[in-house]
C-alpha cells in the first residue's frame, strides 16, 4: 500500500483521522509518520489540543502495526489496550508523530503468539514532534486478535 492508499485507508476507517487533517508523511514497517496542521486541532490557548497529540501519536502507533502485519499477511483486529503520553512543550504549529518498530526480538515473540494463540500483546512508543524538535512521547500497549495468515 503506498502512502496514498494507506493514507485513505485511515480517512475511511478512522474518521477522527480524516476530521484532524493527518496525512502519512512515511510508512514502511520500521516506522511510521503521520502529520497534521494546527487549525483543525487547535485549542482554546492557540495551541494543539492534548488530545489531538495523544491521538495522533496513538494513531501513527497502530498504522505503523497495521502496515508491519499487513506486510506479514496477518489479518486481524488491532486495538489499544492501555498507554502513557508525555508532554514536553506546547505545539504551536504543524505537528507529527513517528513510531518506530520494536525490536526484532518483541516482533518475533508477538507474530509467534499471534499464530499459536490468535492473540497478541506488544508495546510500541512514538514521538510527538513539531519542526523536527521533540515535543512528547508515547508508549502504547496494543494487542492483536483473531488473526490468521503470517
Amino acid at each position: 500500500m503506498n502512502l496514498r492508499e494507506l493514507e485513505t485507508y485511515l480517512h475511511e476507517h478512522i474518521p477522527l483521522s480524516l476530521a484532524m487533517q493527518v496525512s502519512v508523511l512515511d510508512a514502511t514497517p520500521e516506522q511510521v509518520v503521520l502529520g497534521a496542521p494546527l487549525a483543525p486541532n487547535i485549542n482554546h490557548r492557540e495551541a494543539v489540543f492534548g488530545g489531538s497529540a495523544s491521538a495522533l501519536t496513538i494513531l501513527s502507533a497502530w498504522t505503523l502495526l497495521h502496515t508491519k502485519l499487513t506486510a506479514s499477511d496477518f489479518k486481524c483486529t488491532l486495538v489499544i489496550q492501555r498507554n502513557t503520553m508525555s508532554y514536553e512543550k506546547a505545539v504551536t504549529g504543524s505537528f507529527s508523530a513517528r513510531a518506530t518498530a520494536p525490536s526484532a526480538e518483541a516482533w518475533k515473540t508477538f507474530t509467534r503468539m499471534l499464530q499459536r494463540k490468535g492473540r497478541a500483546r506488544i508495546t510500541v512508543s512514538s514521538v510527538l514532534m513539531q519542526e523536527g524538535a521533540d515535543a512528547g512521547h508515547f508508549e502504547g500497549d496494543f494487542v492483536a486478535l483473531g488473526a490468521f495468515g503470517g
